[in-house]
């Protein structure tokens, strides 16, 4: 059985709307406290004052809107920025002095919150849409603009232009993770499905083939045709067309299960299992994939290691991981015929048993001396409170 596969987004763009938000209020607070303490420069403070109460109601007000994408409306936007350029164009009206001295405008940094959540929203090309009518305003402001005023605008323009492509970026790289991820769900999904039809249907047209070869006649001849349908299913398996389907409820279920249990079934003449005096528990979804993959191994020992081989499984329950070996006395496996068989489609080993230990966090290692016998070892981790058990009786 496979594993559900949870996978959480979280919008990279959700901490700069959280950012937005608190830029805002502190922002107006300070234009309140600028306009406070240099009250005494305004012709007009009853402008000013004006301004910046609707200024707080306008911020406060709207603080839902730049909580996320999906609130932060096209209409929102441009009100916001006519606010924020209102504000400035305002500022000669209040002060004076304003048109010829480099002073700050009635709503100060916070036009710049407003630019923000253009580029946020959009990004570099809607920054720059929104900066461009905030550099206009601010030198039509001025009047006569300074060289200062001119390098103000311009350093407002290239951040929130700046802001913007990062933002673009950001989005980028999440859409390209998510693909990733959903690219490797599917992937695993088609390995699991893989790895069941090599348990099953593969194993049975095999055996079909070689029985019918063995009988003769009529039987020869479906024997050919399940080799033929074997050798296609191999093909459809190993080019990853098989289509990924909906995961097993069952295997995400937390209880444990005794490893000893499922694995006691394969003793016999020609199998010997040494298991621990005491339980061996492993979550039942991994106690199932493991004992599949010694399955799959005894599976190996009986095709390729003869009818008189004979088996060993060995059980070790160690306090961070269990190791399960499988050993025979056959021939052993040529060099290079692993890789061979992968790439003639027969997956045994890569899905059945690596694949398997693979989506469970452990490892497949498998030694072969020609004429000598295999062994295959299999580890799987698991949490230290499991209970451990000592290594003893054979059956």
């Amino acid at each position: 059985m496979a594993k559900r596969e949870r996978v959480v987004r979280m919008s990279v763009e959700q901490p700069l709307w959280r950012a937005l938000t608190g830029y805002r209020v502190l922002t107006a607070v300070y234009a309140v406290l600028l306009a406070a303490f240099g009250r005494e420069k305004f012709e007009r403070p009853w402008v000013a004052a004006a301004y910046l109460g609707f200024l707080v109601v306008w911020t406060l007000a709207t603080l839902p809107k730049v909580r996320s994408a999906a609130n932060c409306t096209k209409r929102f936007l441009g009100a916001d920025l006519v606010v924020a350029l209102t504000g400035i164009l305002l500022t000669p009206l209040a002060d004076l002095d304003s048109q010829t001295f480099d002073g700050p405008t009635l709503p100060s940094i916070w036009t710049a919150g407003s630019v923000l959540a253009f580029a946020i929203k959009g990004g570099w090309r809607w920054a720059a849409f929104a900066s461009t009518f905030v550099a206009a305003a601010n030198i039509v402001q001025r009047g006569d603009p300074s060289r200062d005023t001119f390098h103000n605008v311009l350093l407002v323009w290239v951040a929130s232009i700046a802001i913007g492509y990062v933002v673009e970026v950001a989005r980028a790289s999440e859409r390209t993770l998510a693909r990733a991820l959903e690219i490797e769900a599917a992937t695993r999904e088609r390995e699991r499905l893989a790895r069941d039809i090599h348990d099953s249907v593969l194993q049975v047209l095999a055996m079909v083939q070689r029985r019918g070869a063995a009988i003769g006649g009529e039987a020869a001849e479906l024997g050919r045709l399940a080799g033929e349908q074997e050798v296609a299913l191999r093909t459809l398996v190993s080019s990853g067309l098989v289509p990924p389907t909906r995961i097993s409820e069952d295997a995400a279920d937390g209880a444990d299960c005794d490893l000893r249990a499922l694995l006691a079934p394969h003793a016999g003449a020609r199998t010997s299992f040494a298991e621990p005096g005491a339980p061996v528990l492993l979550p039942a979804a991994s106690a199932r994939e493991l004992a599949a993959a010694v399955s799959a191994a005894l599976d190996n020992v009986r095709v390729h290691a003869g009818a008189d081989a004979q088996a060993w499984i060995l059980v070790e329950d160690e306090p961070d991981e269990v190791i399960v070996t499988v050993r025979d006395d056959g021939p052993g496996i040529p060099e290079g015929r692993l890789a061979q068989a992968e790439g003639e489609g027969r997956l045994g080993v890569a899905l059945s048993i690596r694949g398997r230990l693979r989506d469970l966090g452990g490892t497949a290692e498998l030694i072969s001396v020609p004429g000598q016998g295999c062994e295959v070892e299999l580890k799987v981790p698991r949490a230290p409170k499991v209970p451990r058990g000592k290594a003893g009786s054979a059956r």
